[in-house]
Formats: C-alpha cells, structure tokens, sequence
C-alpha cells in the first residue's frame, strides 16, 4: 500500500492522503476512499467528495464515480465534528508509570479509550482529562488527547498516553517505524478456538470495512489497509489423544489496524474465545462441554484477548521502557479453566 501519512497513530481521518496504487487503477473515487478508511462509511465519503472535501493531485473533485489511475494523490479532509468537547471524569486509572512526559495505562475491560458515537462520556480520555489536566499533548485534537495507539474496549492491557507534544509525536513516530529501527514491542496473550498445526506463523492479509456489516473489519484480497501479525503457540489446551480444544497464542503487531488481531486469528480459523463479532460460530462448542469449564466459557463476556506486554524509547530521554502486565481476573480464570481440561 502506498498510504502517505503515518500509520497506527491515533487513527484521524482528517487530512487523509492516499497514492493510488496499481490493484486501484480504474476504480471509483469513493470505493478507494472508502476501502483506505476504517472509520467512514461509503456514504460519508460520498458526501464529503460532494461537499468538496476531496483533491486528485491537488484538483477538487466533487464527482463520486470519478475514476482514478496509478500514483494520482487523493487527499481528503474531514471538517472537525460538532460533538461535544469530552470533559474530565473521576474514572479510577490503573496507572504502571507515570512521568512529565508521559502515562502508561493498564486498561480494564469495558473502557472505551476515546469519545465517539455512543460514547462521548466514562471513556480513557474522560478519565485522563480528570487526572492530567491541561497536561495531556493536544496534537491528537480535542477528541483524543494524548492518544497515540488504541486498544479495543473489551480488550485489557497496557497502553501509553502522551502528555506533551514532544511525547506525542516520538511515539507516534515509534508506532508508525513498528518497531524495525527501535525497541518498540507489543504481545497480546490469545486464547483462540482450536490450535493451529505449527507452533508460529506470520499473517499478511489486508483488512477493511465489511461489505455487508460495517461495524466489522474483513479480511480483503485487493485495496484495504496492509495487516501483519506474527503469532506463536505457548500452551495447547484438551486431552492428548484428541484435537486440542483451544490454545494460548502470544500475537505481535508489525502494524495495528482496528480489529487487527481478532480478525486475523478468525482469517485462519482459530477465533478468539468469547469472541461475539468473529466467533459467534463456535457457541456449539462450548454446549459439548462440562462445567465447571463450559460455564466459564458461556460467561466470558469478551474477547479473550490482553496487551500485556508494551515496550518503547522513552521520547526524551531515550532510555527503553519495558512493561509488562498479568491477566485480569477474568483472563486467570479462564486460563486455569482450560488448563485442568
């Protein structure tokens, strides 16, 4: 993909600037706008081409089906919204470090990281406001203060928040280099369905917007956004003599695409446990069961999924900080469950 901007910072789409690529030629305007984009809809993006929103090399371009060619620079501006400005909430913070710089965070499940529709309140941000202050770096806007990276609601672990500009944009520089000239690292502990026949792999599958549900991300052949997750097997769970029942895969990020790793583990047919978005086929296997596990398992109300471990360059001092963070209750008892399967 040849996105221009940086990727797997705080995820604005204001300001988008796209280079055709060579599988796009001939396509609609809209389509590759919409395929480039995780948080617009189609129709959105319709409108603000309308709107006048939208530049092909630089021209403004106000018709939908225009039809694009290899290496033109689609650039797209989105107004800033009307919603509410977020205000500080005394939300109790599970806070690793803290600095002048900046805060490492170990996020609970439940806690949406910023505002937007349907939560414009009890988010991370809310939560930041109250603690930081006027502190928090503003260059992730007023919506998302400090936001460099994002993890999904019901995901737990650990995340840093920047507090000045200077932070925002070393980090966000590290996040968007993965990690291949610096010490960044994020792992995230899986439980999936199933176990796959060897013990690590790679998966390079694009993702974008679900055609046919777009609060779902869908692995694609062509367009999307360039995904890469390495996974490792750490534990297989279930009886020697059968398939294993699940298994613990350890995941890491070369990029961080929304949905990045619930929809690749699903791509290969090992969905996360408690998955409701991209395991939902798997309830039959829990009813096969016998408790005290398959309670457990039919309780679990989330994906079971923890960033629990983050490492990257202190922005100011330079000096590499590791952190690392043990499952949540939940998470624990869960594992213990399929242990003694």
């Amino acid at each position: 993909m040849n996105d221009i901007t940086p990727e797997d910072t705080a995820d604005t789409d204001a300001d988008f600037t796209y280079q055709v690529d060579i599988e796009d030629i001939g396509k609609r305007l809209d389509a590759v706008l919409a395929g480039q984009l995780d948080t617009l809809s189609r129709n959105r993006v319709q409108a603000l081409i309308r709107a006048g929103e939208v530049t092909v090399d630089g021209a403004k371009i106000v018709e939908t089906k225009f039809r694009v060619n290899e290496g033109q620079i689609l650039t797209l501006s989105v107004p800033e919204a009307e919603d509410p400005d977020p205000i500080g909430e005394a939300i109790p913070l599970s806070i690793v470090y803290e600095d002048s710089q900046l805060i490492v965070i170990d996020k609970p499940a439940g806690l949406v990281v910023h505002p937007g529709a349907g939560n414009w309140t009890g988010t991370l941000v809310n939560a930041l406001i109250h603690h930081c202050g006027d502190s928090l770096s503003g260059v992730g806007g007023v919506k998302r203060p400090g936001i460099v990276h994002r993890i999904d609601k019901d995901t737990t672990g650990l995340l840093v928040v920047a507090k000045t500009d200077v932070a925002h944009q070393g980090l966000s520089a590290q996040f968007a280099d993965h990690g291949k000239t610096g010490p960044l690292e994020r792992a995230y502990s899986a439980l999936v369905w199933g176990a796959p026949a060897s013990l690590k792999g790679t998966i390079d599958a694009n993702l974008a917007r679900s055609h046919t549900n777009r609060q779902k991300i869908a692995v694609v052949k062509t367009s999307g956004r360039h995904a890469i997750t390495h996974w490792q097997v750490k534990e297989r769970f279930g009886p020697e003599d059968q398939p294993p029942l699940a298994s613990l895969m350890e995941c890491r990020l070369e990029t961080g695409r929304t949905h990045q790793i619930r929809v690749h583990m699903s791509h290969i047919n090992h969905p996360l446990i408690g998955d409701q978005d991209y395991g939902a086929g798997y309830k039959t296997k829990v009813n096969r069961l016998e408790d005290p596990l398959k309670s457990i398992i039919a309780d679990f109300p989330r994906q079971a999924l923890h960033a629990g471990l983050l490492a990257f360059a202190h922005p100011v001092s330079g000096e590499t900080l590791r952190f690392e963070s043990p499952y949540p209750a939940d998470l624990e008892q869960l594992f213990r469950a399929l242990q003694k399967f």
